[in-house]
């Protein structure tokens, strides 16, 4: 009895009302740790060394491979690439996704069918639209090329020309995405009470200051949660890039991930150098978007 007592109770203190939640959590908690922290400590652990694809037991060499990226000019560039790359697409999609769900949020059925149609590239692997794209804008088979042909008289190498090659890749990024950051925001429009717009319109505001003084300051903590995922997916691009451009035309395309990928998994495979720049990489992203959090959150608390 006494033992049977103790189980009860050792069973009560893990499975109580007020410990029952840790549960539930457990298997995220458990994913994030298997799949995040373990592989992020390991990646450190790995720039550190001099270790190759092909596995041959490294050496220690400590910080000598993030000395070596701050004399590498195309880290430089890359990064120089992925910025320009995120200061355009992630502010462009998140206005035209705002003013869509602006416009798209009432239940009717036209906007259901709108917002259905522009949720539908999100559905595509990015790695086949760059693939579609690529063919559609080729100099030589491209119906696109072709079009401009018949006013300039020669077919334009757009993917070739370092003028256009970034823009045609945030506008592919932009198109693809645009329509899941869309489809949040227009959730969460409709969680704010109708009241809110009722009252303005017997004060007689208009749409457009129903939009700024009752709209935006509401929708904050839903822009928040958009323009940080965002601007992480943003630092992280390389399927279009590598599919499209390769990086080209001259590297003016060339993004810090794909640059990863080159120097790790491609000639002269140094995976310590690669991982050194990913935790490079890491360390500016985090630091980027703790710094929008701490805003953003100022901005929630000054509007509450």
């Amino acid at each position: 009895m006494e033992k049977n007592r103790t189980v009860k109770k050792g069973l009560a203190k893990w499975f109580g009302k007020d410990r029952v939640g840790y549960l539930f959590v457990f298997p995220a908690i458990l994913f994030l740790f298997v799949f995040t922290i373990i592989p992020l400590l390991v990646s450190f652990v790995i720039s550190l060394t001099n270790l190759n694809i092909f596995l041959e037991w490294p050496k220690m060499i400590g910080l000598d491979n993030f000395k070596k990226t701050m004399g590498d000019a195309r880290v430089w560039n890359a990064f120089r690439n992925t910025f320009y790359y995120v200061a355009l697409s992630v502010p462009t999609q998140l206005i035209i996704a705002l003013v869509l769900a602006y416009w798209l949020y009432k239940p009717t059925r036209f906007n259901k069918l709108c917002r259905s149609v522009f949720y539908v590239p999100v559905l595509c692997s990015f790695t086949a639209i760059g693939i579609l794209f690529s063919l559609m804008l080729n100099q030589t088979v491209g119906y696109i090329p072709f079009l401009i042909s018949r006013i300039t008289g020669e077919p334009p190498a757009l993917l070739a020309d370092e003028r256009f090659a970034m823009p045609i890749i945030i506008f592919l990024s932009v198109w693809k995405a645009f329509g899941k950051t869309m489809i949040i925001l227009v959730a969460g429009i409709n969680d704010i009470p109708t009241t809110y717009f009722e009252a303005s319109e017997i004060d007689g505001a208009s749409k457009l200051q129903q939009f700024f003084f009752i709209t935006l300051p509401n929708l904050l903590p839903t822009i928040n949660f958009t323009l940080l995922t965002t601007l992480i997916g943003a630092f992280q691009v390389f399927d279009v890039v590598y599919v499209t451009t390769g990086g080209g035309p001259m590297y003016k395309t060339e993004t810090m991930v794909q640059y990863i990928y080159l120097r790790g998994f491609s000639e002269p495979y140094e995976l310590g150098y690669a991982s050194a720049m990913c935790i490079e990489l890491f360390l500016v992203i985090a630091v980027i978007i703790l710094i929008f959090k701490g805003y953003m959150e100022r901005k929630i608390a000054n509007n509450m």
